[in-house]
């Protein structure tokens, strides 16, 4: 489990290479709407179960939340479901405004 996490750096170097990475907001449609990254898919962290299918059809996946923490719940219910690919941003969309993309607004 020492993988669950990875940091907004190497996300933003994955999306950049092209690499099959499917990003996920796993917040509430209101923090979506407060703060996004452009062409992510938002499936708030209680509808994650009924979409196990489509994240589990895309390889691998990263969530991420507000800090990292409703994230990483995610990404560890989504392995203990078989779908070893699923990781957390480390420190959510905040580590990422902070660190990759300051026009991304802080909350």
């Amino acid at each position: 489990m020492d993988d669950l996490e990875i940091i907004p750096r190497d996300v933003k170097q994955r999306l950049e290479s092209g690499e099959p990475l499917l990003l996920v907001d796993v917040r509430e449609p209101w923090e979506h709407q407060t703060a996004h990254i452009e062409g992510v898919r938002l499936i708030p962290l209680r509808e994650i179960p009924a979409h196990i299918g489509d994240i589990q059809s895309a390889g691998e996946v990263v969530l991420f939340c507000h800090h990292g923490m409703r994230s990483l719940d995610a990404a560890n219910w989504l392995r203990s479901q078989g779908i070893g690919g699923a990781r957390s941003m480390s420190g959510g969309i905040d580590r990422w405004s902070i660190e990759i993309d300051a026009s991304v607004p802080r909350y």
